[in-house]
C-alpha cells in the first residue's frame, strides 16, 4: 500500500510538472507573439545578480547558485540569438569581485572555463560570436587561454555577438581610456582639437559595438554597480525583482515588452518623436 501511494504521488508531481512548463512554454510563447520585431534594441547590457540570494532561498551555497546561473545565460542567449538581438553584454565578474572570498573566486574562475568549454561548439554552431571586455591580463592563464579559443572558434560567427565583461568595471574602463589618450597625446599622436566623443569612444573596451539600448538587472537592486556607465547614458533601464538562476525567456520577453512600451526621446519632445514617426509611415 505505502509503495502505492509513494507511486501515485510521484506520479502526480511528475504530471505537475509537466504540465507546469507546458503552461510557462505558452505563456513565453504569447509573449513572444507579442513583440514587436521591427522595435527590438539592438544591443542588451545584463547584469547578472542574485545567485547567492538564489541559492540561499533553496537551502544551497553560493556556489551552487552561480552553476544554476548558467543555464540561464544558455537560455538568453538562445533567446536572443532567435529574435534577432544584434548584440548581448552580461556582466560575468567585476573587478570589486576579486574582493569576494578566495574560494568564491576560485570556484567562479573554474566555472568559467569548464562553461566555455562545454558551449564553445553550441556558440559555433548557433552563429554566435564572443567577445571579452575587462581587464583581461587580470584573469587565470588558463581563463585567458580558453577565452581565447573560443573568440577565435567563433570568430567568423556573424549571428548574435556575445560580449562577457569579465574583471570589468566602468571607472577602469575611463580611466585606462583616459591613460591611453594622455600617452597618444604626449607622443604627438593626439590634439586637443582632435578630441570628439567619437574620439573618446574607440579608446574604450566597447569601441567595436553599439552602445546598449536595454539594460537589464535581476534580483531587485535598483543601480548599475560600476557596468558600462559611459555607454548607458541613453539606454532604458529595467529591473526584475527574478533572481538570476530563476531568469528565463519568458522574463527577457517581458523585458522587451516594457521597452517597447517607452517612448525614446534623446532630449527630444513627445510631439517632435510623433513628428518624425509619422513623417516615416
Amino acid at each position: 500500500m505505502c509503495q502505492i501511494l509513494t507511486d501515485a504521488a510521484s506520479c502526480y508531481f511528475c504530471t505537475f510538472a509537466h504540465l507546469f512548463k507546458l503552461k510557462v512554454s505558452r505563456i513565453s510563447m504569447d509573449l513572444l507573439q507579442s513583440l514587436d520585431r521591427t522595435k527590438l534594441p539592438q544591443h542588451i547590457a545584463i547584469i547578472m545578480d542574485g545567485n547567492g540570494r538564489w541559492a540561499k532561498e533553496h537551502g544551497q551555497d553560493r556556489v551552487y547558485g552561480h552553476h544554476e546561473g548558467v543555464l540561464s545565460v544558455r537560455d538568453i542567449v538562445n533567446g536572443c540569438a532567435e529574435i534577432g538581438i544584434g548584440y548581448l553584454t552580461l556582466y560575468a565578474f567585476s573587478t570589486e569581485n576579486w574582493n569576494r572570498p578566495k574560494a568564491e573566486v576560485d570556484a567562479l574562475m573554474e566555472l568559467l572555463v569548464n562553461t566555455i568549454r562545454k558551449e564553445v561548439d553550441e556558440l559555433k554552431k548557433n552563429n554566435v560570436r564572443m567577445h571579452v571586455i575587462g581587464d583581461f591580463d587580470s584573469l587565470p592563464d588558463v581563463c585567458k587561454k580558453e577565452l581565447n579559443e573560443a573568440m577565435e572558434i567563433t570568430s567568423s560567427n556573424t549571428g548574435l555577438n556575445l560580449i562577457l565583461a569579465l574583471s570589468y568595471s566602468s571607472r577602469w574602463e575611463l580611466v585606462n581610456a583616459s591613460k591611453k589618450m594622455v600617452a597618444d597625446a604626449l607622443a604627438g599622436k593626439l590634439k586637443e582639437e582632435d578630441v570628439t566623443e567619437e574620439l573618446f569612444n574607440s579608446y574604450l573596451n566597447t569601441a567595436q559595438f553599439p552602445d546598449p539600448e536595454l539594460m537589464i538587472r535581476t534580483s531587485g537592486e535598483y543601480r548599475i554597480s560600476n557596468f558600462l556607465m559611459y555607454q548607458l547614458s541613453y539606454a532604458e533601464l529595467y529591473f526584475t525583482p527574478v533572481h538570476w538562476p530563476a531568469f528565463r525567456k519568458q522574463n527577457l520577453y517581458e523585458a522587451l515588452l516594457d521597452y517597447q512600451k517607452r517612448e525614446r526621446r534623446f532630449g527630444k519632445t513627445s510631439e517632435q518623436i510623433q513628428k518624425t514617426s509619422t513623417q516615416h509611415v
